[in-house]
């Protein structure tokens, strides 16, 4: 008959020492747009619809700098979206 043999339980972390992976970036909101309107780089600045989104979006939403100058958007910096 075998007598079965005891293993020795590995114990604590296996991934001591290891550096925490990355999360994975989650798109903003911008983008979710920009995909909704099935729009290339090369269309954003002559979009109507994105034009419009931007301006009501400028002081609580990413919107690259590019199309914001490109506009003539301005930016308040001292808006709050705390009502």
């Amino acid at each position: 008959m075998a007598i079965p043999v005891a293993r020795s339980r590995k114990r604590g972390n296996p991934n001591w020492g290891r550096p925490i992976p990355l999360a994975p970036g989650l798109p903003t909101e911008f983008e979710l747009r920009v995909r909704q309107l099935q729009l290339t780089a090369e269309l954003y600045i002559s979009s109507r619809e994105l034009r419009a989104w931007c301006e009501q979006n400028r002081n609580r939403r990413y919107v690259p700098e590019l199309l914001l100058k490109a506009w003539g958007i301005t930016v308040d910096s001292s808006f709050s979206d705390a009502a």
